[in-house]
């Protein structure tokens, strides 16, 4: 009996220690969740109770150096439902698939499905959302948003780039200044029920957006659309591929004009004309095709346009002086090449500068011999062509050479008259351009400031120099050399009435050689003792005459004589 009595107090009492333990354990669990994790699901009620919607901020404006607009903005809306809101679906749905232009079915999926917010269309033109919203349609929410708008179209381009649904750069300036341009989006929060309807008298938290940074470029519209209009001409003329252009500030490498024939329309990037049918990835490659800056992303043989740079460095090497005097029979045989002139009977005897202005392949062919592959490769180092030239859009190109260690004396000699190699437009002319500027490698770029959109702050934006890369004397030679090119040699199309212009003519045979395939091109600048602007044209593929001395130098002289005068 006593046992039983033992076993019985025994029972609560072990009974009452786990009550004891259990409430004690709660009681800890209740004030590490009250205390410790409070504000932790604190945040976790919040988002239970309130629906967040995004208010999206204003993009910065894109200007050109005169503070045109060449990228903005136009407001457009964001149409969603919101479920449990809706009083007459039916309604909606006929509403929005009319006003909308989408199909019936595809606005009753998203109308009928149970989610606390369903976007239905964005970008909607601000007369249509404002039809919407007079409609008063219980459970229809009309957010404002901005759709980028380009006011040239299809000018510049692949310059100045996109941006996406989202407000994202895709190329061009968009993208390189996407993080100024984007701006910090805001919000609105709404406090809901257990089933996400919103309470009425509950005011609304708000968020407000800061708008993107403004980027002024150096870009000139008036410029950009001389450009634009003469590649137009000379490639329906000559039936080209495409013809590219760019003008230049050669002392300070700001790029005034650059130009990518043909263009695509800006408020229009994803259209394909007559392409229906084809495969998403085909389709793809067709737009990065469309889209691509072939000015800074493609690289081509230079031809006789980089007879610049082996010139230049042979004068600063110091292996040959203007006087100096080579003769050309037609050809120039390299171990067991024999190599032609463009003028199959020769140019006879001539000095080094008429061998530039004649654009003789002998002549450069024992200038490259006499510099050697070692200072071949010194001074062009030195003058960048192996090197991006660190513009700011993406997409650049790296020159394709020859390694150092694989040149024999064949490929020093077609590599002296800008054959063997490849590089872009713009690696060639930012190299020239340290030729006569003095001898400064500068940086060529679009951007010159970043405004805030209150205009209280203004960023400029600078970029590296690099200074001593040829001679003050080398560059003053050159200058007057290429001015005899267009004064007494192959560059005379180039000429400007009124002005003193130096000019390199090019003609490179594109790859496989035996498709008779051409590029025409001529590098200019002006005025030729103190350039203020230098200018390369590139004709891809011309019918009949291809020559870059008939057909491409022409540009240049049309260029220059609207840029001149206008540049003051």
């Amino acid at each position: 009996m006593r046992t039983c009595k033992t076993e019985q107090r025994l029972r609560i009492l072990i009974t009452f220690f786990l009550i004891c333990s259990v409430t004690l354990g709660l009681v800890g669990r209740l004030s590490y969740l009250m205390l410790a994790r409070a504000e932790h699901y604190g945040e976790k009620a919040k988002e239970i109770q309130q629906r967040e919607r995004t208010i999206k901020a204003e993009r910065g404006a894109i200007y050109d150096r005169n503070g045109i607009l060449i990228a903005g903005n136009k407001p457009v809306s964001t149409i969603s439902v919101i479920y449990n809101q809706l009083e007459d679906k039916e309604r909606v749905i006929q509403v929005l698939s009319e006003k909308l232009g989408l199909d019936e079915a595809l606005v009753r999926k998203r109308v009928e499905k149970k989610s606390s917010r369903e976007k239905i269309k964005s970008n909607v033109e601000k007369n249509i959302s404002d039809q919407i919203r007079e409609m008063n349609l219980a459970g229809v929410v009309i957010d404002e948003d901005y759709k980028r708008y380009y006011p040239y179209q299809k000018l510049a381009s692949k310059v100045i780039g996109f941006a996406g649904g989202d407000n994202q750069g895709i190329i061009g300036l968009e993208v390189s200044y996407d993080k100024n341009l984007a701006g910090q989006n805001g919000c609105i929060l709404t406090t809901t029920n257990a089933r996400g309807i919103e309470i009425e008298g509950k005011t609304e938290e708000r968020i407000e957006p800061i708008a993107g940074d403004n980027l002024y470029c150096s870009l000139d519209i008036n410029l950009q659309q001389f450009a634009a209009q003469a590649a137009k001409k000379v490639m329906k003329a000559k039936k080209a591929n495409n013809v590219r252009i760019i003008m230049m500030n050669p002392k300070n490498g700001e790029i005034y004009a650059m130009v990518n024939e043909p263009e695509f329309n800006l408020n229009k990037p994803y259209e394909l004309k007559g392409k229906d049918g084809i495969s998403e990835k085909k389709k793809q490659d067709l737009l990065n095709q469309m889209w691509r800056n072939t000015c800074i992303s493609d690289t081509y043989e230079p031809g006789s346009t980089f007879k610049v740079i082996t010139a230049t460095s042979a004068l600063e090497a110091g292996v040959v002086k203007k006087t100096d005097t080579f003769h050309c029979p037609g050809y120039k045989v390299v171990e067991d090449r024999r190599i032609r002139c463009h003028k199959t009977t020769g140019h006879g005897t001539e000095t080094f500068v008429q061998g530039v202005q004649n654009s003789c392949n002998p002549v450069f062919i024992e200038v490259g011999a006499r510099l050697g592959t070692d200072r071949f490769y010194q001074y062009i180092k030195k003058l960048g062509i192996l090197d991006k030239t660190g513009v700011d859009v993406p997409g650049e190109a790296v020159a394709i050479m020859h390694q150092k260690k694989n040149v024999g004396a064949v490929e020093l000699a077609t590599m002296s008259f800008g054959q063997s190699f490849q590089l872009s437009p713009l690696r060639l002319l930012t190299s020239v351009s340290a030729v006569i500027n003095g001898g400064s490698l500068v940086t060529p770029h679009f951007g010159v400031k970043l405004e805030s959109a209150d205009k209280t702050i203004v960023k400029k934006l600078t970029y590296s120099k690099k200074d001593g890369v040829v001679s003050k004397e080398t560059s003053e030679e050159m200058k007057v050399i290429l001015e005899s090119v267009v004064s007494e040699g192959s560059g005379k199309k180039a000429a400007v009435t009124g002005y003193r212009v130096g000019a390199k003519t090019g003609t490179s045979e594109k790859l496989p050689r035996s498709s008779k395939k051409y590029i025409a091109s001529t590098l200019g600048f002006a005025p030729a003792d103190d350039p203020k602007v230098i200018a390369v044209v590139l004709i891809d593929e011309p019918q009949g005459i291809y020559y870059g001395g008939q057909v491409a130098a022409p540009v240049i002289s049309e260029l220059l004589t609207n840029a001149l005068p206008y540049l003051k």
